[in-house]
């Protein structure tokens, strides 16, 4: 492909540097990458999802009410702690590196019981979110999401913001 072909204009009197003959090059090239984005991310809270705010799952778990479950990557974890008393499971160890046994880890982190009442954490409600609808589609029936997460979002300020306690990755 010429360089006229790749829309960039030749190399002379106007032709700029390499940089910016690149960056005219893959000019066209950013709309399926962030199409594939768009794609693969995780969906907003589901319609008539349970969610809960950062405080009133702290004060359940505190009195034995619920599980939190905080489901964001090990990197996370290792940059932020988790929330006070949360179990690690991730949902994407790594970015884009989904936990393929992610619902089997769950079951083995409630004792099997898919009555155990759950609240997943992850940084801005998104993932916790998804992570909450394939449980319940596995048959979980107690499953909430702290929508607002750990570091924000439009439900609420976020477990950090908020100056709730946090303690350190037992994993990481």
């Amino acid at each position: 492909m010429s360089e006229a072909d790749a829309g960039v204009e030749p190399t002379g009197a106007r032709g700029g540097s390499k940089m910016q003959r690149l960056r005219l090059a893959l000019r066209g090239c950013w709309l399926p990458i962030l199409a594939a984005g768009w794609i693969a991310a995780p969906p907003p809270v589901h319609a008539g999802a349970d969610v809960i705010d950062a405080p009133a799952a702290l004060d359940r778990a505190r009195a034995g009410e619920l599980v939190i479950i905080d489901v964001r990557t090990v990197d996370e974890w290792a940059q932020t702690g988790v929330p006070e008393g949360a179990l690690e499971v991730s949902l994407f160890p790594q970015w884009g590196v989904p936990n393929r046994s992610f619902v089997d880890d769950i079951l083995a982190a409630v004792g099997r019981d898919r009555t155990t009442p759950i609240a997943l954490i992850c940084a801005t409600g998104k993932r916790s979110s998804y992570a909450q609808s394939l449980l319940e589609k596995s048959g979980f029936t107690r499953v909430s999401s702290i929508s607002e997460g750990m570091v924000g979002s439009s439900y609420g300020p976020g477990w950090l913001a908020r100056g709730l306690p946090v303690g350190r990755c037992q994993i990481c």
